[in-house]
This record gives structure tokens, sequence and C-alpha cells, in this order.
């Protein structure tokens, strides 16, 4: 039988936070004698209290009130084995005194939440968690996606797999750590594959949503600007009966969109002295009836208020009329910008109040009370 012999660490190293053993405070309490002893790697052995231990982890309390072995003459033995015995020591010490060096967390931060995990310390276990999550790099995420699995750190595996999905695949397939995976444990590859699969898909989705958003949002924006330019008239372009009307309403708004509305422009004069009228001919005229046609499909103006933009109540009657095949398609388009619309304008809205917020923050001298108070009247108004 392997001789025993007594961890190289001094007690006032163990728990001398606890029971003051490194003399600066003047406030000594005496020691009791351990009734429990620890048994780490190499046969060495930490003496410890069973009423701290108890205390501190439900793992060990189950072991320490099991009954003794039979020839177990120097009281309990609790084994702690596969880890270094500084790790185990560093152990101890967290549970007498709620804390763990620098160093040691660095040097047997593995150690200390495989530790954590079987002992049922969730402080340490959180700990090594931030502490391991902060030092994740491709080099090291295999190893501590399988740590992470059989620790049941979901915090720590989801930072793995987005460090593992958002790397270049040929650079993870370098590594050694992705090798070892693929020679033993095929299934946890599969899953990684799956997850890297399912981000790359849901990136795909994200870009395309934002692309159509942004096509709707250009679509609304020249359904404005085209009413604003065949309603009060624009830089080069003004309504038929602009020189009929008095001068009050004469006066042309601000254009809040001038690109768009310039390209607007350009399209209707080219309509206007366009000599290719036969069919396939001239793509830009082309361009302009298709935003006159969905400027028909969006128009809510009463017959009584005839919409001053051209040939929208013809196509109007012709869709009422003929009921073609694609006019589905143009009414769902039509939805989709409005709908674009509407949540620019909500967008709008609220960067203006933010603003509004920030500058009476900022005029009420940096008063976070104020501040918080009328951000919370804001929106107490906004549900009323």
């Amino acid at each position: 039988m392997e001789e025993l012999r007594h961890c190289p660490a001094s007690p006032a190293d163990l728990y001398g936070d606890i029971y003051a053993l490194d003399g600066k405070n003047p406030y000594v309490r005496e020691l009791p004698e351990p009734d429990v002893y620890i048994l780490t790697t190499g046969g060495h052995r930490i003496p410890a209290h069973s009423g701290i231990l108890a205390s501190a982890s439900p793992v060990l309390e189950n072991i320490i009130d099991s009954p003794p072995r039979k020839h177990q003459n120097s009281g309990k033995l609790i084994p702690m084995l596969g880890v270094p015995c500084d790790a185990v020591a560093a152990f101890i010490r967290f549970i007498y005194s709620s804390r763990c060096r620098e160093e040691e967390m660095e040097k047997y931060d593995i150690h200390l939440l495989a530790l954590g995990h079987v002992y049922s310390v969730p402080q340490l276990k959180q700990r090594c968690i931030r502490v391991l999550g902060e030092r994740l790099t491709l080099e090291n995420a295999v190893d501590l996606l399988q740590l992470s699995r059989l620790c049941n750190a979901p915090d720590l595996h989801i930072r793995c797999m987005k460090l593992l999905s958002n790397t270049n695949f040929k650079a993870l397939q370098q590594t050694e750590g992705w090798k070892f995976l693929q020679d033993h444990d095929p299934h946890l590859e599969l899953q990684v594959l799956k997850f890297i699969d399912e981000c790359e898909s849901r990136k795909k989705r994200t870009r395309r949503y934002r692309e159509e958003r942004r096509l709707y949002e250009q679509l609304s924006e020249a359904m404005s600007c085209l009413e604003h330019i065949y309603t009060e008239g624009c830089t080069g372009v003004s309504p038929v009966d602009a020189a009929d009307q008095p001068a009050a309403s004469r006066k042309r708004g601000s254009c809040a969109h001038f690109t768009t509305c310039h390209a607007l422009q350009q399209l209707i004069r080219h309509l206007a002295g366009c000599r290719k009228r036969e069919k396939g001919g001239c793509s830009r005229c082309k361009r302009m009836w298709q935003l006159l046609r969905l400027h028909s499909f969006i128009c809510d103006q009463p017959e009584a208020y005839p919409c001053r933009v051209p040939l929208c109540r013809q196509f109007k009657l012709r869709a009422q009329q003929e009921r073609r095949k694609d006019d589905g398609m143009w009414k769902l388009l039509a939805r989709k910008v409005v709908s674009a619309k509407a949540m620019t304008s909500i967008s709008q809205t609220q960067a203006k109040r933010k603003r509004s917020l920030e500058k009476s923050r900022e005029s009420s001298g940096g008063s976070d009370d104020l501040y918080r108070i009328r951000t919370r009247r804001q929106s107490f108004l906004k549900f009323d």
C-alpha cells in the first residue's frame, strides 16, 4: 500500500483567511482539529473540517455522512484523484475563503471547473467559466467545447460554438483539437457542423431580409417623391396646373430625398420625350410605368379628391375591369412597401424621441434621476 503523505501546503495557506493564521489579525481564533482528510494524487493528504466542507458542497456532505469504511483509523478519507495536488488545495482554499488566487486560477482553471462541477460548488464553477471564456481561442475552442459538455456549462458551450461558427473552416480543420474530434468524437463533430450550417443559413436569411427591406424602403421613398413631384412640384418638374394655382398653393415643399427625387424627374422627362413606343422598347419607360402602376395599388385617395399622379385612376379602373393574373403580386408588393414605410416612420419617431431625451438630459446638467423620470414618463405616454 502506498504511504500517505501530508500535503506540503501549510494550514495557513489552506484556510488562513478564515482562521487568521497569517499573523495579520490580532484576534486569532484557535483552529480545531481536522476530522477529515482529502486524499490527492501522489498519496498526499490535506486536513480539513467536515462541517465546512458539508456546508459548501452537498456532494461532500453525502460523502461525509456515509458510513466509514473498515480499517479506517486515521479519520475519514475523501479521495480527489485525477487532478494535481495544488489544484485540490486551491479548491479547498476556495471552500474555506470563497477566494482563489489569480496564479492558481490561471494555472488550474480547467481542473477547478471540473472540481466545481463534480462537487457542486456553483460559485467556483461560474468563475472558472468566466475565466475560460475570456481566454477562449481557436486553438483551445474544441477542447473547451468538450469540457463544457462534460461539466454542463451551457454558457461556455455557446461561446465555443459561436467562435467555431465565425471562424474560417479551413483554419479550424488545421487545429489539433478538430483532428482529435474527428477521430474520437464524431457525434460532437456532427453537432458542430450542424451549428455552423444553421449559422450560415441564418446569416443568409438575415442578409436577404435586409436587402428586401432596403428595396421596399427605396420603393416607398420613390412613391413619396412621386406624390411630392406631382402635388407640390420639385426642382425641375411641376404639376400641369401649377400656373393656374394661387401663389400660396404654388409654394414648393422642401425635398427630403433629393437623390431619389432627381432620378424620378429624369425618368419623367424621358417618358415625356421618348419615341420608342413599340413593345419591348425602352427599359427606362418600362421602369416609370411600373412605378406609376405600383402607385395606383398604394394610392388610397377618394374619388371626390382625385389623385394628381398621372394614370393613377386609369390603372385602378383597368385593374377592376380586367383582373390580370399578376394583380396579386402587385398587391403583395404594395402591402410590403406600405409596411416598410410604416416601420421607417416608427424608427424615425423613436430616434427623434431619443435625441430629444438626450438633449433634455444635457440641458438638465446630466442628472440621471431626472433623465430616468422623463424616460419613464415618455413610456407611460406611449402606452396610453
